[in-house]
């Protein structure tokens, strides 16, 4: 009688176990899910940013380079039209973020360092464990109860 009541306490274990292996999977698949949401949803807005500035900067930068080339040709000081090379350097910019291919060679560019220089990506004192946390959790503990 004994090993029967045995043997089903063995049985619903295991079910047990097998469930909160699937729990504990469900519940990561949701978090990556999230993780991944949350980081197209920051992007977008970095996009969106980027769009509304060049619209505001490209209203600036169309002004300021019709009034420094009417400058430059009423006073005859091809200098006036030196601030127009930064200042489209900022705006081609602005628009290859917003509009162009800068994040898809961005994307590339990472890519490529995550696979030819994963020595750059190292943290210093490596990855942090448990007992490295605990321990410093330990040390402040004891710092407050000195003081």
């Amino acid at each position: 009688m004994g090993f029967i009541f045995s043997k089903s306490m063995n049985e619903n274990l295991k079910n047990q176990q097998e469930f909160m292996l699937m729990n504990a999977r469900l519940q990561l698949e949701r978090q990556l899910l999230m993780q991944n949401e949350m980081r197209e949803r920051q992007m977008a807005m970095q996009i969106a940013w980027s769009r509304e500035f060049l619209k505001y900067f490209g209203t600036f930068f169309g002004i300021a380079t019709i009034s420094l080339t009417a400058g430059a040709i009423k006073r005859k000081k091809p200098a006036f039209l030196f601030p127009i090379v930064p200042l489209s350097f900022i705006f081609t910019y602005q628009y290859d973020l917003g509009y162009g291919t800068l994040l898809q060679r961005m994307k590339g560019e990472a890519e490529d360092i995550l696979e030819t220089e994963k020595t750059k990506l190292q943290l210093p004192k490596g990855i942090i464990t448990f007992d490295s946390i605990e321990k410093a959790r330990r040390d402040q503990s004891r710092f407050f109860i000195d003081k």
